[in-house]
Order: C-alpha cells, then structure tokens, then sequence
C-alpha cells in the first residue's frame, strides 16, 4: 500500500483529504501541528501523531520513521502563533526563519518545502486527490446574485487577486465596490467578522487564489466557519475562484447559505 505522510492543521480538510486517500487505497500517516486539529482526523488516518507547532526536527524524524516519501500540507495553521507564543520553534526551525528575508506565507512555506525535499521528502500538490472539491464556475446556491451584488463580486475578486500577488491574504470584504476588510494574518474568518460588522449588513466575501499559486500549500478553502462569519455579521454572498478553490463539507456549507439567503457564486 502506498504512503502519504498528512501534515494537517486546523479545520475539516485534513479530515476529507484523509477519507479520499485512504478510499483510493492508500495510507494515511497524519502528523498534527497545531492546536485545535479535528479529533476526527485521528479516527479516519491510518496512524496519527502530534506534534509541537515549530518542531522541525521531530516533524522530520517521524516523517521517516514511518518511511514517507511524498506529504501534503493541509489545514490551517497560522502565523499568529509565531507572535503569540504557541510556537516553540526547535533549533532547527529558528535556523530555517533566521535565513530568510522575510516571513511572508510564501516564503515560509517554499523554505520549509525546500527542507523536506532535502531530507527526500516530496510535497504533494494540495489538491491531487480532492478535486471533487472544488466548483467549476456558476451559482452553487439557490439564490442568484443581484446585479449590485455581481458587480461587488467581480469587484471583490478583482481586489482578492491583487493582495493575493503581494502574499498578503486571499479574502476581502466589500461593500458598494469600496473595500471593507483585508485578510493578513488573522485568517480568513476573523477578517470576514471585521469587514462584515464594518459594513452593517450587506457585505460581499471575496476569496482568490494567488496569481502564481503554488499548489503545494495555501490553497484557498471555504468551508461551514466561513459561512457561520458571514452569517454572524449579515453577509449576503460570497464569491470564490472556479476550479482554484476548495470547498469543504460542501452540502453542509450550501445548506446553511440557502437557509440564510446567502449566495456563493465561482467564477
């Protein structure tokens, strides 16, 4: 049987990356890094560890310890650590960090590519065995977008796609083509929250993958805590990147937006 080593942070699409490898026939060895990693995660992987956030070293050791030749990197796991002190980097980590010109997602996570591939670990395309996750382009809920609404889609997209090029997030809140809320470092639901309560209902979510995104890590996702933030502060639709996003627990993420008049559009 073939091996995947799971690298997974917080959230369900460790979970479902999990089921889908191990339906194709493979094992799954998952390593959690962060706080917070789904309890199911455990349940539906072949073998599973935890591991400090920052722990290089053992990271590595149990990687090829269980003989794993090609990972995936999944979940969420935030810089906020880094500055919140959760993260206890071993020596190995701070040497990586210390080498590199800035902490920005790309250059951390392509500095942490370039580690493993140096142990002979290759790093799996995120989205290899899930594409069924992610939408082609069209209306995934019931109701349409209104033409105000299409425009500030098309708008929230547009303004996504250039913070995504300046690696400083991948979500924007706007309202009335003004921008309300960019994502940086607190994640995609707190800026959702932000920009939502800013725009006292009525706000558009935009996601969009970065121009050059590297598919090995930070594939943008949606999933029920994107919607439970938007519905919180009154959103009223959400646009992502046809065939570039992941939509976790989808059923469950169409239910709640058609129940509460929320409409997701890929485009």
């Amino acid at each position: 049987m073939n091996t995947i080593g799971l690298i997974a942070g917080v959230g369900r699409l460790p979970v479902e990356f999990a089921r889908a490898a191990r339906g194709m026939g493979f094992a799954v060895i998952a390593i959690a890094v962060a706080p917070g990693v789904d309890s199911e995660l455990a349940q539906v992987s072949n073998k599973y560890y935890t591991v400090g956030l920052g722990e290089l070293d053992r990271l590595l050791a149990l990687v090829k310890q269980e003989a794993v030749q090609k990972i995936t990197m999944l979940g969420k796991v935030t810089k906020e650590h880094l500055f919140s002190g959760v993260a206890r980097p071993d020596a190995r980590m701070q040497k990586l960090l210390a080498g590199l010109n800035d902490l920005n997602d790309d250059t951390v996570m392509l500095a942490l590519v370039r580690e493993f591939a140096g142990e002979g670990i290759g790093v799996l395309d995120q989205t290899e065995l899930i594409r069924q996750l992610m939408p082609a382009a069209g209306v995934l809920t019931q109701r349409q977008p209104t033409p105000e609404e299409q425009a500030d889609m098309e708008f929230g997209l547009a303004m996504a796609r250039q913070i995504g090029g300046l690696d400083i997030g991948q979500t924007v809140v706007v309202k009335n083509r003004a921008v309300l809320a960019v994502e940086a470092i607190e994640g995609t639901d707190a800026c959702i929250r932000r920009g939502g309560q800013l725009g006292r209902g009525g706000a558009i979510v935009a996601k969009a993958a970065k121009p050059n995104q590297d598919m090995r890590f930070d594939v943008p996702s949606i999933g029920p805590d994107t919607l439970q933030a938007m519905i919180e502060t009154g959103a009223v639709a959400l646009v992502i990147e046809a065939g570039k996003t992941l939509v976790v627990d989808k059923q469950q993420v169409i239910a709640c937006a058609d129940n509460n008049g929320i409409t997701i559009a890929a485009i």
